[in-house]
């Protein structure tokens, strides 16, 4: 049986927006199948709409984590249930997609690993587990702690940003209520109103969707500004499967115009890599003076790129 000392049962949460029911659901145990696609469909346009609205302050959020990262920092994301798996599944995919380190973003989760695929709501209300967690992991004040909670009322979350507050990290929330309803301890606060889930309370729906859409964009774009991406190309791509080979076999055939096998031979040279490849191949540069030239342009490749047309 559900226990929290803290919590008093008779407060309801029935006023948040996450929380209120959807009058274009009412009937939704009675509608036909097409009926109830048709409108999950049309519903999902609300997430785009919540991310929108939010652009100011993701746009900050982004502007603060780059320098933060840049001078040793790291970025943690940290959730409970839907929330903590969003984050996870984020941290995860930046390591194979940009060759960063798995240190530089991680994601934290009330429960560890096996809240990943084993469901372990009561945690989401222990306040201290949290702190403990960003403890474990060397948890400072260079570091970014985004903390992710739908209805923002989370006490693994909301104890967390307090605790990234208190020692000046740079604290970043997300949820999906407005902030008079809610206010969270944080130095960027990310509202996405989505409005009222078709199935009540069900945060894994709308909410989470417009989470996945931010966690995506602040990412992709903090990794743009730390130089690992070159136009639309991953130039950073970790070559750890085939696919992925493949991917950089072709971005260095599409912009250094190289023939497959020239291709392949440059990548076995430089272990993998696309920018030394790109360098060796547009500048005609042995591998040690291309990795000079990127490291004295902070592993930027189009500043590296602009001094070898400069000279």
């Amino acid at each position: 049986m559900y226990n929290n000392s803290r919590n008093d049962r008779s407060n309801s949460r029935g006023g948040l927006l996450t929380e209120k029911s959807n009058s274009k659901s009412q009937f939704l145990d009675q509608l036909a199948t097409s009926e109830l696609v048709e409108l999950f469909s049309k519903e999902d346009i609300e997430p785009q709409k919540a991310v929108s609205e939010a652009i100011p302050e993701i746009i900050k959020a982004i502007n603060l984590i780059v320098p933060r990262l840049k001078s040793g920092g790291r970025l943690f994301y940290l959730g409970a249930g839907t929330s903590g798996r969003l984050g996870v599944l984020d941290a995860a995919e930046c390591p194979p997609t940009f060759c960063s380190s798995p240190e530089l973003i991680q994601g934290i989760i009330a429960g560890g690993v096996s809240a990943l695929i084993k469901s372990s709501e009561a945690l989401e209300d222990q306040e201290s587990l949290s702190i403990d967690d960003l403890n474990s992991r060397d948890f400072c004040t260079k570091d970014v702690l985004i903390g992710i909670t739908a209805g923002g009322t989370t006490p693994y979350v909301t104890s967390a940003l307090a605790y990234a507050v208190k020692i000046e990290a740079l604290s970043i929330a997300i949820s999906c209520v407005p902030i008079k309803d809610v206010a969270l301890p944080c130095k960027v606060d990310i509202r996405l109103l989505t409005g009222a889930e078709l199935l009540t309370g069900s945060t894994r729906l709308k909410a989470a969707t417009a989470t996945k859409m931010t966690l995506n964009m602040i990412s992709t774009i903090v990794m743009i500004r730390l130089g690992k991406v070159y136009g639309n190309k991953m130039v950073d791509v970790s070559v750890t499967n085939t696919k992925l080979y493949d991917r950089a076999i072709r971005i260095l055939q599409e912009i250094a115009n190289l023939e497959r096998n020239e291709a392949n031979e440059l990548l076995k040279l430089t272990n993998g890599s696309v920018k030394l490849s790109l360098l060796m191949a547009l500048g005609s540069l042995e591998l040690e003076n291309a990795k000079d030239l990127l490291k004295d342009k902070d592993y930027h490749l189009r500043p590296a790129l602009e001094k070898l047309s400069s000279t």
